[in-house]
């Protein structure tokens, strides 16, 4: 069987992605039963951060304790990575030792270039262009509280990142209609690669990207990098803030995400963050199941 990578969610196929969330939901009903399948016994995750984390690192690492594995924490500090070893190299070495390994880093390129001379699955765990894993803690919150996204609406509110550009695919594979509103100059780059067969809205007006909205996301004004940017992205930005108000002009029963950390009275409002229909606590927690799924389905070609 060929080694098979999840650097996007376009890896996987629409039918794969929505087993992986059925299956980290029959993972999380066991875990609040107290029981824990010992998946991934005697198998090793090697985890490298050029980014610092807490839900990618915690996830990751009690995903594999939790199911009888281990997964071993390498930042540049602490390996020849840092000393200017090629990625490629590592790649090699990592995959002569590990059963998989996850990245999160900068550079997409560099998440490309980890799998292509990989011999075990690589997983993206950021990078500045995508951030799958997210996309699918997410969807399985939407599938918890609403049932299937498919034929719903989502408005991506704020910055075209990595995160936008995950919905974009997220719109393709599980055929939800995505209406983005952004700052003039920060459209997301996978604009030209968006399928024909997306239902997809871009605009500079929040109040009309959110309207009968079933799902309403949104995400930092500076990513990780872009510190130097924070204080022009404030000016430009602060009509994009997800308000009470913003959020009232969507359905009545709509939903809230964002994949934190959140800046409260920034992107979000704090009274939002804190709302009923604010999920974002359990989709940070879903991040460990969906994870778990994910893992699975790529170490074993299976999911349960």
């Amino acid at each position: 069987m060929s080694v098979r990578h999840f650097l996007t969610l376009l890896d996987l196929s629409p039918e794969e992605l929505r087993a992986v969330i059925q299956r980290a939901q029959e993972l999380k009903a066991l875990r609040s039963q107290g029981v824990r399948p010992a998946i991934f016994s005697n198998q090793v995750l090697a985890m490298i951060f050029d980014k610092s984390s807490t839900r990618t690192r915690v996830s990751f690492e009690s995903a594999m304790v939790e199911s009888g594995g281990a997964a071993i924490f390498l930042s540049p500090r602490d390996t020849q990575l840092g000393r200017g070893e090629a990625i490629a190299d590592t790649a090699r070495v990592l995959s002569r030792m590990c059963d998989a390994i996850m990245v999160r880093t900068f550079s997409h390129d560099a998440a490309e270039t980890l799998a292509k001379f990989s011999e075990v699955p690589v997983i993206n765990g950021l990078t500045d262009s995508f951030h799958p894993c997210q996309l699918l803690a997410d969807m399985q919150t939407y599938f918890e509280r609403r049932g299937d996204i498919k034929g719903r609406k989502v408005a991506w509110i704020g910055d075209g990142n990595n995160m936008c550009n995950s919905y974009i695919n997220a719109a393709q594979q599980f055929g939800f209609a995505l209406s983005i509103a952004t700052p003039i100059g920060y459209e997301p780059s996978q604009f030209a690669n968006v399928s024909s067969s997306v239902e997809l809205d871009y605009s500079h007006r929040p109040e009309q990207a959110v309207i009968n909205a079933d799902l309403v996301v949104t995400d930092v004004w500076a990513s990780m990098g872009q510190e130097n940017e924070a204080e022009k992205r404030h000016e430009l930005f602060h009509r994009f803030q997800v308000s009470e108000a913003l959020l009232s002009k969507a359905r009545s029963d709509v939903l809230f995400m964002h994949c934190l950390p959140a800046h409260r009275g920034e992107e979000v409002d704090a009274k939002v963050l804190e709302h009923p229909k604010s999920v974002v606590w359990d989709e940070a927690g879903n991040r460990l199941h969906a994870q778990k799924a994910l893992l699975e389905l790529l170490l074993h070609g299976t999911t349960g």
